[in-house]
Formats: structure tokens, C-alpha cells, sequence
């Protein structure tokens, strides 16, 4: 699904795109689409096209004299070798029974899972000496981002040329496709490809013509969200309704951008699994350098799961992929797109909040007026004053605001006060329908809201302010007024960041033995293009539309590390997919701008790598990280041999036919960070790393271990201390954890044990390469 988060225009998007699977399994003559995968090496002499030995095959198809012909969808040459297509259980059975079939698996469906954050994440200015990565980078020049979403609108200035003067580079292969309201010309040297998938969402009878437009251009908004996000062009002026004004710019300005529209608004925002594959498929063939998915499909074994086997082949052609982990927080075992060749990422807060200046008055006799800061995001500017204020004092439904307890005649015409109730947005439907005019609600804040759910006036405050309000107007001596101000936008706020409530947690349940998510990255109102003809809201009579949209979700913060890994691999293009996640994930902090332990919302407390990974996405400091843990595909090979999957299970996902798990099959991945799944019973674990380091920096170094270990946890190094040549050295290192009678908290929810971490620090050098060391119950 897609990872936006929480209900916006109506459509429950959680930008983790919550995937739902399909229909019911298929019996006797049922139809249904098939992605089905083919050993190549196996295709009959005759045959000089793959597809045209697909198309034999399903021709050749006998099934029952009842059953309708087999219908060809896509093939697929880059993100697998296969096809996808609509067959009877008895057509699948006779491509099963064949010797080229390597696997098949119905098809699934997936629904969808920014101004101020390059500034936050110290892109603007690059730090005190005026350097960083946007500079050395040239702002991500000439890297091209594959976003697999909604679709794109052109003439967003998010995706203007102005300032690109290079050429699109030779090596590109993609191309600007011709459709409904979308022309070929549309495309430029920053919007340089822009493609739809569609077949298997229209096979299973979705009238994308009505719904949607069949062709790239965006209907919706969130892909133009996501792909602004990741590379879009500077807009100076930008704001939601005079939110967030300034200057919206992608995190990777110079960068290209590609389109694969894959996901299309019907009565749910979904995508079908052919339509993905053969989007990823097609972005690979394209040559795009990194690919980044807001969206996902349900957990499933890795052979099974599109963007796992897409992912995989990308990452064997050097193209980086990065995922949103989804937005089912803040449970344990929630992540998403959790494969280990996945960069996998949460989301977090930025130090911005949009305000609202609530300003009561209760007449000379009550001690005056009193102002009051709360949070909004209320599109429409005017000033309210002197409004009558009702609070419903004495009666605790009231006061609540509960379902059917106000009274039309007590509050029509004013602005109504609620304690903190079971959902703001009940609230504002008991207030709305009593012909209230606004809403000041006392919050705990665990409820989040976006920005069109504001379809009155709206204002949100803490409960200490909420306790004042209600001492405040209940001493009152007159009928107490209210007058609010509205568009406030506060910089500096602290803490921040924070893990996003909705972001979801580790570890994973495909395979828990590696730490997920890999990191985290912003995701909470996030201001990016939006499509600019499509009413966002309603307020009263009056339709608004806007240019620019505050959105949050885990969708949000995969792009932002898409536009880091552009910046990165403009600056250091000789790196692996493995080497740029390493260097984001050993320099990244677990630290505030309060200098506190990132905390985990909604409940405020100190955060684990099971809500942010490694911790905070920090470019600047990526783009030197000294040591690296780098892993090829022979490494993610045999880790699916530790999974213990058959050969078959791994020709599906790897492409490799023929493959066989030998004696390197294992679970440790020379990854940058360290995972003991816990024995319930005992509440206990021991387990042995391997690791090996490179030097990515241009001199040799020494670096010493330091740790950081919590009661429970035993943890030794050997060597503690490594020496490094020049660039490309390496040097191997085993750590042993040992970790005994855990106490699990009361949270049935919570899967944490304990952890701690690794670092190697630079002899007399500032190279730091922290790794976390995590133990965590079993599901």
C-alpha cells in the first residue's frame, strides 16, 4: 500500500501503502492474473525473443474446452525473467508442470504507504565552514531517480529545467510516453522519463478513464509529492495556504527525474503486483541509478514479493533502492519492504511546528484576556475576534464533546471548547453538526492529523494548556469570548526530531535476524508539489485547491533518502548500493536537537533501533564515513540459503537458476548493524558476528572499538583495534553478544530487550563508524 499516513481526501492512504492480497484462491475455470517466472536458458532453439516463447507457452495452453484463452499482460527481462498473465488454475497447473517454470504466485495489491528539510538535515549552508555534501555533490548533477508512484504533473515548477543546462545524459534510455492529458514534449531535462503500467488494474475492471488519467500525468498528487521531494527543482514562494512559506527544493536539486506510474485512484488507491514489477522492470532497462517506492505489498516470503525480486536484480545492476517501511506503527514486527537489499525507512519530525494564537477573554471581572499557542494548519487566514466561546462545564459528555451530547441551541453559531475526548475527529463532526464555527481541543497529541482534516476551524492544545483554558473560562464573571489567529509557522522546535507515531517498527517478520528499518528520515508534514486542479477541501461552499501539500508518512521519507543517495552517488560514483546505505547508517544520530535520546511517539519515550535503525539520516556526514560495510549479491545468496530457502525459492528471487546453498549460507550479512532475536522462554541469546570493514577514505588509518552496553549484555570484540592501508583496504573483525534473563516491558506490543553499540573510532582522526547491538523478543 501506500505509505502516506492516515486518512487524506478521504482515502485511507497510510503512505506504507498497506497491501491488501487479492480474491479468493482460483478453483476450477476462476480466472485470475499470474506473475510467473521462467528459466531462459531453457527456451527452445526456434525462439530469438523471449516473449515470443511467453506467447507460445500460453497459446499452447490446453486447460478445459470452457476455460477462455490465457491473456498475456506484461514480460518482464530485467526485473526477472517471466510474464504476467490472467489463466485458469488449469492453465497454471500445466505451466507449473513444465521444466522451465521456476515459480508463480497470484497476483497481489498494494495501496500508497516537503521547504524546511534540506535545511534541517544541514544541506542548506553545509555547516560552519560553508562546504558539505551539496557542493561537493553538485547537487546530486546528472543522478537519475526512478520514483514508482502516482504519476507526475509536468507543469509543476517543481519539475522545471531553468538552470539545468547539461543534456540529458547519453546513457538514458527512458522515454516520455503519450496518454491522456500528457504529452511526450512535456518531459525536459529535469523530468527526463515518464511511463504507466496499467494492464492488470484495468484486467481486473477498473475504469481507470473515469477514476484517473491513463497516461502519466498525476491524478492524485502523492507521486509529483514524492519526486519533488527526491529531486525537485527550487520554488521559491512555495506554501500550503501561507504553511511552511519559503523555498521548496528536492534534496537532490540537479538531479533527473523519472516516472513509473503504477498506482491509480479508483475507490482505493492501489497498484497490482504485474503493474509494479513491470514498472521496475522497465526502470532498470531505462538506466535509472536510484529507485525509490512509497508503497507496499503484504509480507510475504521473499519469492513472492515483487519488490523484493525487482529490488533484487536492481541492486545486482548497481542501482540503489530505497522503500518506506510502511505506516502501521507503532507496534513491533510492522516493517515493510524489509528484504536486506532494501534500504528500508521509517519516519520522523523535522523542528517545525504550524501554530495558532487562541486568545481568551472573560471580561475585567475574570482576570482579562489570555493567550494561549496552539497547533493548526486551518487554510483560511481571516482573523477570528470576539467570538462567543462555549464550554460545556459540569457535564463530563459535554466536555468531551461525545458523540450526540451537544445541544444545537447551546452551541450553533459558536466556538466550543472539548477536553481531550476518544478522537478529535468526532469532535469536529459533533461540533460541525450542532452548527458550531470552530473547535479548540485539548490534546494529547497521539491522534494525527492531516492537514484536510482542518475543515473548520481548528485549533489543537497540549493538555496543561487545555487544563488552563478550562480554570480560565469556568471562573469567568461574563460569557467568555475567543479570538484565534491562524498561520503561524514556528522554526526551532524542540525536541526533534521524533519517530512519527504511524512509522512502522521492527524488527521484521520476513527476516528478523537483520535490524529494521535501516533509518530514518523525515516524514511529517512535509510540503512538496501537489496536482494543482484537484480540490483538496472543502470549507463551507468554498473548494480549495493548492500547488503545494503538507502530507506525512513514511512515503515522504523514502524519497528524502533517494535525494541523499543521489547527492552521495554524484559525489562518490564508484559506490556500491551497500556502501551508500553503510555510510548512511554508521554516521546517522540517535541524538536531538536537545541533545536527548531521539524519542518515540505517540508516548514520548526514549526511542530504540526498533523505531529509528541506525538513527537520524545526517548527509553531510555521509558523504565521509571513513569504513564502510560493503556486501555483494554472493553475500544476499547466501543469507537466503540461512533462511533455508530451496533452490527454487532463491532462482526467484536472485535469477540465478540452478542455485545452491553451500557452505557460506548463512544469516550473518556483513551489515552495519547487530541482531539477536531472543528465546522467549529463557529470555536469553548468544550469537557471533562477522564482519569486515573498508577503508573508503583517501589515506591509511588506525581505529580502536568503543561500546556501549546496557546491563544484560555482554559484548566482545576481537580484534579491538584495526589497522588500514590506503583506499579499498580491508581488515575483518568478529563480534560475540551474549545476552541473559531480559525483562520484557508491560507493552505486549514492545519487542525490544535491550541494546547498545559499536563504534570504531579514528586514531587521532574524526572518522567515527557507530553500529547498533540490538536483542529483541521472537513474534
Amino acid at each position: 500500500m501506500i505509505h502516506q499516513a492516515l486518512p487524506l481526501l478521504g482515502v485511507t492512504i497510510f503512505l506504507s501503502l498497506v497491501a491488501r492480497a487479492s480474491a479468493a484462491a482460483a478453483a476450477g475455470g476462476d480466472r485470475r492474473p499470474y506473475i510467473v517466472q521462467m528459466d531462459v536458458s531453457a527456451m527452445p532453439t526456434p525462439f530469438t525473443t523471449h516473449e515470443g516463447w511467453y506467447t507460445s507457452v500460453l497459446s499452447s495452453l490446453s486447460g478445459n474446452r470452457e476455460d477462455a484463452a490465457p491473456e498475456h499482460l506484461y514480460t518482464y527481462a530485467h526485473a526477472m525473467n517471466g510474464f504476467s498473465a490472467v489463466l485458469t488454475a488449469r492453465q497454471l497447473a500445466e505451466i507449473q508442470g513444465m521444466e522451465a517454470h521456476v515459480s508463480a504466485f497470484p497476483e497481489t495489491y498494494a495501496r500508497l504507504h516537503t521547504t524546511r528539510t534540506p535545511e534541517f538535515l544541514g544541506l542548506v549552508g553545509g555547516g560552519a565552514s560553508g562546504g558539505g555534501i551539496w557542493p561537493a555533490s553538485k547537487y546530486g548533477e546528472d543522478v537519475i531517480v526512478g520514483i514508482v508512484d502516482t504519476g507526475v504533473w509536468p507543469e509543476s515548477e517543481s519539475f522545471s529545467d531553468a538552470g539545468i543546462t547539461k543534456p540529458v545524459p547519453a546513457r538514458w534510455k527512458g522515454a516520455c510516453e503519450a496518454g491522456k492529458a500528457f504529452k511526450a514534449s512535456m518531459c525536459n531535462k529535469k523530468l527526463i522519463g515518464a511511463r504507466s503500467f496499467s494492464k492488470a488494474l484495468k484486467q481486473r475492471g477498473m475504469s481507470i478513464a473515469s477514476d484517473d488519467y491513463d497516461s502519466p500525468r498525476d491524478y492524485y498528487g502523492h507521486g509529483s509529492h514524492t519526486s519533488s521531494t527526491a529531486a525537485g527543482s527550487a520554488v521559491k514562494g512555495a506554501s500550503y495556504f501561507g504553511y511552511a512559506n519559503g523555498t521548496a527544493t528536492g534534496i537532490a536539486p540537479m538531479a533527473r527525474v523519472a516516472m513509473y506510474k503504477a498506482v491509480f485512484e479508483g475507490d482505493t488507491l492501489e497498484s497490482a503486483s504485474s503493474d509494479v514489477l513491470a514498472a521496475m522492470d522497465r526502470a532498470i532497462a531505462d538506466g535509472v541509478d536510484v529507485m525509490s517506492l512509497s508503497l507496499g505489498f503484504p509480507e510475504t516470503s521473499y519469492d513472492t514479493n515483487v519488490i523484493a525480486i525487482g529490488a533484487f536484480a536492481a541492486m545486482q545492476k548497481g542501482i540503489f533502492v530505497t522503500c518506506s517501511a510502511g505506516n502501521d506503527g507503532s507496534d513491533g514486527y510492522t516493517i515493510m519492504n524489509g528484504a536486506p537489499w532494501i534500504t528500508t525507512v521509517g519516519a520522523s519530525t523535522i523542528d517545525r511546528d504550524f501554530t495558532a494564537t487562541v486568545t481568551l477573554d472573560i471580561g475585567s471581572g475574570g482576570g482579562g484576556a489570555r493567550s494561549i499557542r496552539g497547533k493548526s494548519v486551518y487554510p483560511q487566514p481571516t482573523a477570528i475576534a470576539g467570538a462567543d466561546l462555549y464550554y460545556g462545564h459540569g457535564n463530563r459528555s459535554k466536555q468531551r464533546c461525545d458523540y450526540s451530547s451537544l445541544s444545537k441551541k447551546e452551541v450553533n453559531g459558536k466556538y466550543v471548547f472539548c477536553t481531550a475526548g476518544e478522537s478529535i475527529r468526532e469532535q469536529m463532526d459533533e461540533v460541525q453538526s450542532k452548527g458550531g464555527r470552530g473547535l479548540i481541543a485539548a490534546s494529547n497529541m497521539k491522534e494525527f492529523l492531516q492537514p484536510t482534516d482542518y475543515t473548520m476551524p481548528l485549533v489543537l492544545v497540549t493538555l496543561s494548556d487545555g487544563a488552563a483554558i478550562q480554570k480560565y473560562v469556568t471562573s469567568a464573571k461574563a460569557p467568555p469570548k475567543v479570538s484565534i489567529h491562524f498561520v503561524g509557522t514556528e522554526l526551532g522546535v524542540k525536541p526533534a526530531p521524533t519517530v512519527a507515531y504511524f512509522s512502522a517498527r521492527g524488527p521484521s517478520q520476513m527476516s528478523p535476524a537483520i535490524l529494521k528499518p535501516d533509518i530514518v528520515a523525515p516524514g511529517v508534514d512535509i510540503l512538496a508539489a501537489w496536482v494543482p486542479n484537484k480540490e483538496v477541501m472543502e470549507i463551507g461552499t468554498q473548494k480549495l485547491f493548492a500547488k503545494y501539500m503538507l502530507v506525512s508518512g513514511t512515503s515522504m521519507s523514502s524519497p528524502h533518502i533517494a535525494g541523499v543517495v543521489a547527492l552521495l552517488r554524484s559525489a562518490h560514483p564508484d559506490w556500491s548500493p551497500a556502501t551508500i546505505r553503510s555510510a548512511m547508517m554508521t554516521t546517522a544520530y540517535v541524538k536531538d536537537n536537545a541533545n536527548k535520546v531521539i524519542v518515540s511517539m505517540p508516548n514520548g519515550s526514549p526511542g530504540t533501533p526498533l523505531d529509528y535503525g541506525s538513527g537520524h539520516v545526517s548527509p553531510n556526514q555521509a558523504t565521509d564515513p571513513g569504513l564502510v560495510y560493503d556486501a555483494t549479491a554472493d553475500d544476499y545468496v547466501n543469507f537466503l540459503c540461512g533462511l533455508r530457502y530451496s533452490s527454487r525459492q532463491i532462482a526467484a528471487v536472485t535469477g540465478r537458476r540452478n542455485a545452491k546453498c553451500s557452505a557460506g549460507a548463512s544469516l550473518d550479512l556483513n551489515y552495519p548493524s547487530f541482531m539477536l532475536i531472543l528465546n522467549n522462554t529463557t529470555k536469553s541469546a548468544t550469537r557471533t558476528f562477522n564482519r569486515v570493514l573498508t577503508n573508503v577514505a583517501g589515506k591509511p588509518a588506525k581505529y580502536s572499538v568503543s561500546l556501549t552496553a546496557p546491563a544484560g549484555m555482554k559484548v566482545t570484540v576481537n580484534p579491538s583495534a584495526l589497522s588500514f592501508g590506503g583506499k579499498g583496504s580491508t581488515q575483518k573483525f568478529s563480534v560475540t553478544v551474549q545476552v541473559s534473563q531480559v525483562k520484557r516491558a508491560g507493552d505486549d506490543y514492545n519487542y525490544i530487550g535491550n541494546h547498545g553499540f559499536l563504534s570504531w573510532n579514528e586514531v587521532g582522526g574524526h572518522h567515527a563508524v557507530r553500529s547498533p547491538i540490538v536483542s529483541a523478543f521472537a513474534q
